[in-house]
């Protein structure tokens, strides 16, 4: 009988320990903050030190409410006065995308400002980094990012795009400048960059800091159809060719035949291979591959975050990319090469580091602490930028 009740007590004690120790690990710090892209006067969403997010909604007849971040679900809790309240878990520093499910239906946050992110204007919030100084608003000379519509003679329509010029531009009309080509991810548009991704602050600040050359930034809408993946007989996608041959040529047609000889037009660029370079995000980076490769005498500086990497298959099949080509630049978040996606690339370090050995200029880059996130893509164009037009 002492034995049972030894047994008991310990097991009594372990699950004291337990509920203590998840009590501790549900104990919210309470030093919340307004985010600082709410709508004006909007006092939620909040962030916390510790990278929670706390939003509250109006919506006294709903039955249930979550806050949906970062594909995870947390459910709010109603007051008497039907207010909905939550938190997170913790978040990567950098900005993310959220909204907020009432009844089972999605909805953007009516409190937070709208990004065009996962093919809709949705809901984003900034959770404060370390090193937010470099995409920070300072009294720095500032360039302008101008909106440009345009009509494409390849597809007949009506397109926009924004061009980011350097501190200066217009103050002296004799001066010409490099171009970078800036792509987007997939579900989101021309105005990622330069919204989500702070990339005029960041030149900005690089610039003022006389850490980069000034240069053009053109970032325009790279979004395509694409074919849906085959399936197999059980429904699920079968380890075929993904993306499929030719997604990109929509794309690459446009930029090509219209956005460069455009550009080149309006603007005063250096309209030479040496000043052209082409980037881009996930699938803007995918695109950067496929467009590059196909064209190194068209761009001659090169950089992918987190869209897969350049092989020595690829050099091979093209051998003008090694010998025009003057940089590559790979980056990936430090969550994505720990967790990697399948992807027909292979390692994207690896990959990178035998181009170096086989001669190429190339850099690889991983952002602390981060995944498939814009934080991730705002520190690549920080390192990549100072490395581009070195002549």
């Amino acid at each position: 009988m002492k034995r049972y009740s030894f047994i008991l007590t310990v097991l009594l004690a372990f699950s004291a320990v337990l509920a203590m120790a998840q009590t501790a690990e549900q104990t919210v710090v309470e030093d919340f903050k307004p985010s600082s892209v709410n709508q004006p006067g909007k006092e939620y969403p909040m962030v916390n030190s510790e990278g929670r997010v706390r939003v509250q909604i109006s919506a006294p007849e709903a039955e249930k409410v979550q806050l949906d971040i970062s594909a995870v679900k947390y459910d709010l809790v109603k007051d008497e006065n039907g207010v909905w309240t939550g938190e997170s878990a913790p978040q990567d520093e950098g900005f993310h995308y959220y909204q907020l499910w009432v009844d089972g239906a999605a909805v953007p946050d009516p409190n937070s400002l709208y990004f065009y992110g996962a093919s809709r204007w949705g809901s984003g919030i900034e959770i404060p980094a370390h090193d937010q100084e470099f995409y920070a608003l300072k009294n720095v000379p500032h360039g302008e990012v101008r909106e440009l519509q345009y009509f494409s003679e390849s597809n007949k329509t009506m397109r926009r795009c924004f061009v980011y010029t350097p501190p200066g531009y217009d103050e002296n009309p004799e001066k010409r400048y490099p171009v970078l080509y800036l792509q987007h991810g997939g579900g989101e548009n021309e105005t990622g960059w330069s919204s989500q991704g702070h990339a005029g602050l960041i030149m900005d600040n690089l610039i003022a800091e006389g850490k980069s050359v000034p240069f053009i930034i053109v970032m325009d809408n790279g979004t395509w159809a694409m074919p849906r993946p085959p399936r197999n007989r059980e429904g699920g996608e079968r380890p075929a060719q993904w993306p499929p041959q030719g997604w990109a040529d929509g794309f690459m047609n446009t930029l090509l035949k219209d956005i460069i000889p455009m550009i080149d037009s309006k603007y005063r660029t250096l309209a030479d291979p040496g000043n052209r370079a082409m980037a881009g995000l996930s699938m803007g980076g995918m695109q950067t591959r496929v467009i590059t490769l196909a064209n190194p005498d068209v761009f001659s500086n090169v950089g992918m975050f987190s869209g897969g990497s350049i092989t020595m298959e690829d050099i091979e099949q093209h051998p003008d990319f090694k010998e025009k080509v003057k940089l590559l630049f790979i980056s990936y978040g430090s969550r994505e090469i720990e967790n990697p996606r399948p992807g027909p690339w292979g390692n994207p370090k690896g990959n990178t580091e035998a181009l170096k050995k086989a001669g190429m200029n190339t850099h690889f880059y991983v952002s602390p602490e981060t995944a498939h996130e814009w934080q991730t893509w705002r520190r690549s164009l920080y390192q990549f930028a100072p490395l581009l037009f070195k002549n």
